[in-house]
């Protein structure tokens, strides 16, 4: 994921701020991390360089 979708991504529950923690980078572009909501708090994992934005009761 490159740093620059910051611009655009927001919480899909909310639709407030996430903030990044890179866990791993390669060259501008986030491999593994974290996005977290500034409201509510939810946490998206970041893997591979994909940021998986589905609600944490829809993901396996």
């Amino acid at each position: 994921m490159k740093e620059t979708l910051m611009d655009i991504l927001c919480c899909p529950l909310d639709k407030q701020e996430l903030e990044l923690k890179e866990i791993r980078e390669d060259d501008g572009e986030v491999l593994e991390g974290q996005l977290t909501c500034t409201e509510c708090g939810t946490e998206y994992p970041i893997n591979d360089g994909i940021p998986n934005l589905l609600p944490p009761d829809m993901r396996e």
